[in-house]
């Protein structure tokens, strides 16, 4: 009787078997990733016809007014509650008491960045203690790393500082850029435009992905301040 082969399968069989699994699991891995980073996938993106579009006009919540289709970046309970949607009128916006300014909530909106290269949205400070450190942030994500970690930039409203001055972002924190300094004005709404686009690749020297990721937003230790609508421009 012949003896069985001890033989061990042939590499190239071994690699082909590895690349297939690897294959149908990579999606799923980098689903799970996203999902915890807050960003849900499936996000259409707004057609290329109009001038301009809205990405986030916070007309939507919960039961407990927290706006629907927003994540919480930790401490979910707490996030719940110091980010709730209020209005005035027929004007609906976010209304915001910061906590930790680690905690941001986020939200997966793809657009085309090269098409609608223009992003602007409104806020208003209601109060800010003094001696506080950013006062509220947005954060434009326009690709990712090869680790699916978001490429983002950090726009601030800054208790000091030069506005346009910019912060280059090391490997695992994005650049900043402050789009307004000081505590001024006080309960009036001021509006933000900055090209998204351009200022992706001046900090990060690279084209971003042809679609992007999404928006965070964070308001300040002890902070009170309201966000209003977020959209898009062609220029």
């Amino acid at each position: 009787m012949a003896e069985a082969s001890s033989r061990p399968a042939p590499s190239g069989r071994i690699a082909c078997w590895s690349v297939k699994a690897l294959a149908l699991v990579a999606p799923a891995v980098a689903a799970t990733f996203l999902l915890s980073l807050g960003i849900v996938t499936g996000q259409s993106s707004p057609s290329t016809g109009r001038a301009e579009q809205v990405l986030e006009d916070f007309s939507k919540g919960e039961p407990d007014g927290f706006p629907q289709g927003w994540q919480a970046s930790r401490n979910e309970s707490v996030t719940r509650q110091a980010y709730v949607l209020g209005k005035e009128g027929n004007q609906t916006f976010l209304r915001t008491k910061g906590i930790d300014d680690q905690m941001r909530i986020k939200r997966r909106l793809a657009w085309d960045p090269r098409a609608y290269p223009i992003v602007t949205w409104r806020w208003r400070l209601r109060s800010a203690p003094q001696g506080s450190g950013v006062v509220a942030a947005v954060f434009i994500t326009l690709d990712t790393d090869l680790l699916f970690i978001p490429v983002f930039t950090k726009y601030i409203w800054s208790p000091g500082g030069t506005v346009g001055a910019l912060k280059e972002g090391g490997m695992f924190s994005g650049s900043e850029i402050i789009v307004r300094s000081g505590l001024q004005p006080l309960g009036q709404w001021v509006e933000e435009r900055v090209n998204a686009y351009a200022d992706f690749i001046k900090s990060h020297k690279h084209e971003p992905a042809s679609q992007a990721w999404g928006i965070s937003l964070v308001t300040g230790p002890g902070v009170e301040l309201d966000f209003g609508g977020i959209a898009l421009a062609k220029q």
